[in-house]
């Protein structure tokens, strides 16, 4: 099948895109991240969001080690090419490694950001070492 789609996305001159993330069902945004070209293309293929990771300077396929993955609806890509819209059934309600529904918590208040949103999850229960989805990541 050909790939001429990816040819679309207007890259960063590293590569990038900026991908952002919303629940298909409420319209929240969840995320923002990273996508390079095989990203974008493995996010397609599995129906399950993958991402670029800066810092780690690798793919990261959302849930492999929470669980917390996220199923693709819908794929968008916006007027200047250069942001990817992902509507997403964000799995176990948590997209956040805080253990939060979305990484977007804080609501400025009075100069001063206020942390607004429960954590649903601790991250230590998350990502613990005997959690059976860091054991077997591949389900």
């Amino acid at each position: 099948m050909s790939e001429a789609w990816l040819n679309k996305v207007n890259w960063s001159t590293d590569g990038l895109v900026t991908a952002v993330t919303q629940d298909a069902a409420t319209g929240r945004v969840l995320m923002v991240a990273w996508m390079d070209r095989e990203a974008l293309k493995l996010t397609w293929q599995k129906n399950e969001a993958v991402y670029w990771s800066r810092s780690r300077k690798k793919l990261w396929h959302k849930g492999e080690e929470s669980g917390h993955f996220q199923k693709i609806k819908e794929i968008r890509l916006d007027c200047d090419g250069d942001v990817i819209l992902l509507e997403v059934e964000q799995l176990g309600g948590i997209a956040c490694h805080t253990g939060r529904e979305s990484c977007f918590f804080n609501r400025l208040e009075d100069g001063k950001w206020v942390e607004v949103d429960p954590v649903i999850k601790s991250p230590k229960e998350i990502y613990r070492t005997d959690n059976p989805v860091n054991k077997n990541p591949k389900r």
